[in-house]
């Protein structure tokens, strides 16, 4: 029989950590810390598999899960010493979500399950608190009502807050037990009155409700939303967690809260957290009250007159220490921890890897690593390649003006300015229209998740350091500030107010999530600051790495950023980028509106001192490393307007008739550019191009070789290369013109000439081609486009569908494609290396920064890949990653191969 559900509790646990595919994260580690001895109160999981029998299947679940749950209920029972739906003494358990990947706040959750109007008199009695028992009574109801039954939590809330008014206190836990005695009531009345039915009384109904509620979860618009942010894919599913509750509302000796083992926006190697006594856990992500911290560093470094958990109960602070310790030991990475403390005992609910800021995960992979804790290999396996992308963002100018007007928590670094909106929608819609925004919450809840990933920042009023806007924003590089309460916001007026000052929708504010200032305007940035723990991680992902980076460039301004990074030459020089602009366009287009040879050849003249300039200066930048000049690509049509006032300004400034531009725009349309007159066949039709091009080249490879101690590496790439023939014909136009250069400048300089894989009949004739071509620099963006039949320009449109629909994972223009792209490109390595065993090859398309496509790139073999500059310290990581993962199945085979001749050898005795 399958085995569908697990169980954990009492030292024991049917799984493990290794299990979280099948667990989910917090399913494998409620079972992984219940084995190594944490105090984890008792419960079972549902596993992903009977998500994934729950789509396929129509929403019914397996015919064994019921009696599977019930045996695991009762064990659960036995082991807490109390009884599911008891009328003397009740159990009660979480419903909690758990998929394999983190999703905070996506799906759905239910407390205090199996309350109603009998077990509620048990637990109060049992308790010895009948406010704790009714209040734990009213957030069940709500909850439950909410998640399993969709009504809209307003209605309760409107309730809660008359309720409060009524007492005439601030805070729920001012309430007394006959004021949520009455609340129960009202929130049952609202039931009825919205469904027209009775709120579920049966335990055993209210679990399979709540079962069946985070199921569907998984599905609802903001998993959605957040699986496509962060890729996740939806056959995954989700685990579904049952367990014992305890309670951290049920007196001053109780308290829940979170943690981090070390600071998720710093790195700081010191305990960070948020807790607050007499309450349950989704007190402290809502920010309905202010949160206390865990120590009193931090109690006072924030400033707070709120006493922490180390002074308020040292003894718990001391054991969370401990467990703090224990885990880090054990996991081998920073933890994010959930725990409740129930009239004294600690228990431990959750823990995972903790979410963190780019400068954070860095740190903490650095320190670990020194610690001994973990390797260098395991320090850089731990750190996410597109991690490295948010070290890149600006911060605010020191030397700025700037007109701070409140102050919150510093939740998640990074400055960010923009326009103010007040909700996610419009924060989509503005961001849609090319502005840049800052969502202004009271809180945000899950269902914002579409406009946090659409603003430049997110300002809350409400809520700590680990509420779900801080938690969010961190894990997207966004920079947030969380519980700025000096700031009032009226949605329906949609502004807010400090003091005097007013901020209306569409008027600029900065904020600085590492400082927590909110600021009136605009304030200048500057670029981050690469150093420290960035530069220890960089120089051991070099030490690790097979393969080199190459940059995309072909400006001073691109080449030098690429070689700050760490590039190791440059793989990609687009030589028509340096056309379009100044008087380099106009002499462009003279050369295209040319009637002959001789008039081409003058304009290609000025094109080529523009041309040699230019690539003087790469190769002095890169000092001796390589640089690849790939020759003209673009159709011709792409550098003449097709307006009549665009065509006549164009005449002007070439000094031809009008007509003739005309003529020769109608000339130059074609009805598929992509696959028309471009690449090598324009050097083919007007080899006077490719000429004037490897002269640019081989005359600035003469100069700097005259001047610098390190001899440039010219590598001239013929584009779009189909047949040999095409790539003889040009290889021969490119190696005349290199002795003429060499007689005519009395100097000597080495080059190399290569070509563009990017056609699939190329990678098929690769071995033919290494005949000729001295390298390979695989274009992967035209090679996806006609292995696929796709316009990349036009997939847009539809891709999301295939997306939707399962018929692809990726976008295979944003990771490379391993079955087609990737066996086309797997051919042309072997049949070029075949004809020339040491031959040089990479990949220069937009591929060559993307982690996923880079450890094809190492499996297949390549020598290099190329990207654009801000993407290189990605690559430098994702390379290294890539090696050691490489080098590990390696040395797994070959154990594997080394122990099977001792068994065949002895298998006869």
């Amino acid at each position: 029989m399958a085995k569908w559900v697990y169980n954990f509790g009492d030292g024991k646990a049917d799984g493990r950590a290794e299990m979280k595919n099948l667990l989910g994260g917090k399913g494998a580690n409620l079972a992984e810390m219940a084995s190594i001895g944490l105090p984890v109160p008792p419960g079972f999981t549902l596993t992903t598999e009977v998500c994934t029998h729950f789509y396929q299947n129509d929403c019914n679940y397996p015919k064994e899960l019921t009696q599977q749950v019930e045996e695991a209920l009762a064990l659960v029972q036995t082991r807490t010493g109390r009884v599911f739906g008891d009328s003397t003494n009740p159990l009660l358990v979480s419903v909690r979500s758990g998929a394999r990947a983190s999703m905070p706040g996506m799906m759905d959750t239910v407390l205090n399950l199996g309350l109603n109007d009998q077990t509620v008199e048990a637990l109060a009695k049992k308790s010895g608190d009948r406010r704790f028992a009714f209040d734990s009574y009213r957030r069940f109801v709500q909850m439950y009502s909410d998640v399993v039954l969709g009504i809209e939590i307003n209605h309760f809330e409107k309730h809660l807050e008359r309720a409060k008014e009524k007492r005439g206190v601030k805070q729920d836990c001012e309430l007394l037990p006959e004021d949520l005695e009455k609340l129960v009531k009202s929130y049952k009345a609202v039931v009825q009155l919205e469904l027209g039915e009775e709120f579920p009384e049966d335990p055993n109904a209210q679990l399979w409700g709540a079962i069946g509620a985070v199921f569907n979860s998984w599905m609802n618009q903001r998993a959605k939303t957040y699986r496509q942010l962060h890729d996740i894919p939806e056959w995954w599913g989700t685990a579904v967690n049952v367990q014992a509750m305890v309670f951290g509302n049920m007196g001053n000796d109780c308290a829940t809260g979170v943690a981090f083992t070390r600071d998720p926006s710093t790195g700081t190697n010191e305990f960070y957290g948020e807790f607050l006594v007499n309450a349950q856990g989704e007190d402290v992500v809502a920010g309905i009250r202010t949160p206390q911290e865990l120590t009193i560093k931090a109690r006072k470094s924030h400033g707070s007159e709120l006493p922490s958990l180390e002074e308020v109960m040292p003894s718990i602070f001391k054991e969370l220490l401990s467990v703090r310790s224990q885990l880090e030991a054990h996991y081998k990475d920073m933890q994010d921890i959930e725990f409740t403390i129930q009239q004294g005992k600690l228990y431990m609910l959750q823990t995972r890897n903790g979410k963190r800021t780019a400068p954070a995960a860095l740190q903490i992979a650095v320190d670990m690593a020194k610690e001994g804790l973990i390797s260098k290999s395991q320090a850089l396996m731990s750190l996410k390649p597109d991690l490295i992308d948010q070290l890149l963002h600006p911060t605010l100018d020191p030397k700025a003006k700037k007109e701070v007007i409140a102050k919150g928590l510093p939740a998640s670094p990074g400055a960010a300015g923009g326009k103010v909106v007040f909700s996610a929608d419009e924060a989509v819609r503005r961001s849609k229209d090319g502005d840049k925004v800052i969502l202004v919450r009271i809180e945000t809840s899950p269902d914002d998740i579409h406009g946090l990933h659409a603003a430049e920042g997110v300002l809350t009023t409400r809520g700590g350091m680990t509420s779900h806007a801080a938690v969010v924003a961190r894990g997207m590089g966004r920079p947030c500030v969380a519980g700025a309460g000096g700031i009032t916001v009226d949605y329906t007026a949609a502004k807010l107010t400090v003091g005097s000052v007013t901020v209306s929708e569409g008027q600029i504010l900065t904020i600085d999530g590492s400082t927590g200032e909110v600021m009136v305007g605009e304030v200048p940035t500057v670029p981050p600051q690469l150093s420290g723990s960035f530069g220890i991680i960089m120089e051991w992902a070099d030490e690790a790495r097979d393969m080199k980076v190459r940059a995309n460039a072909e400006t001073p301004a691109d080449a030098r950023q690429a070689k700050e990074f760490g590039a190791e030459g440059i793989g990609l020089v687009r030589t028509e980028h340096m056309f379009f602009e100044g008087q380099r366009i106009v002499a462009m287009r003279q050369m295209i509106l040319a009637t002959d040879e001789n008039d081409r050849r003058q304009a290609l003249e000025k094109l080529l001192v523009m041309q040699r300039e230019d690539i003087t200066e790469l190769f002095k930048i890169m000092d001796g490393m390589p640089v690849t000049v790939r020759l003209l690509d673009p159709p011709l049509h792409e550098f003449i307007p097709h307006t009549e006032a665009e065509m006549a300004s164009v005449a002007k400034a070439a000094g031809v008739p009008l007509d003739r531009v005309r003529r020769r725009a109608a000339e130059l349309q074609e009805a598929n550019p992509m696959l028309g007159h471009r690449g090598c066949r324009l050097a083919i039709t007007y080899p006077e191009i490719c000429e004037m091009q490897a002269r640019a080249i081989f005359e600035a490879a003469a100069e700097v070789g005259r001047t610098s101690k390190k001899l440039p590496v010219a590598e001239v790439m013929v584009p779009l290369v189909a047949t040999t023939e095409e790539l003889k014909l040009l290889k021969g136009v490119i190696e005349k013109t290199a002795d003429a250069v060499k007689k005519e400048q009395g100097i000597t300089f080495t080059y190399k000439v290569g070509t563009m894989i990017e056609l699939p009949r190329a990678a098929l004739q690769a071995g033919k081609l290494a005949e000729m071509a001295e390298f390979f620099s695989f274009g992967t963006n035209d090679l996806t486009q006609t292995t696929y039949g796709l316009s990349r320009d036009d997939a847009g449109s539809f891709l999301p569908e295939y997306k939707a629909k399962g018929i692809v994972e990726q976008d295979p223009f944003v990771s490379l494609d391993p079955d087609g792209v990737g066996e086309l490109i797997t051919m042309a390595v072997q049949r070029g290396r075949s004809t020339r065993p040491d031959m040089k090859m990479g990949i220069c398309g937009e591929h060559g920064g993307d982690p996923a496509s880079i450890e094809i790139c190492e499996r297949i073999g390549l020598d290099y890949v190329s990207c654009s500059p801000f993407r290189v310290p990605v690559a430098r990581l994702a390379a290294a990653q890539s090696a050691l993962k490489t080098q590990g199945e390696k040395a797994k085979q070959s154990s594997t191969k080394a122990t099977k001749p001792r068994v065949q050898n002895f298998g006869p005795w």
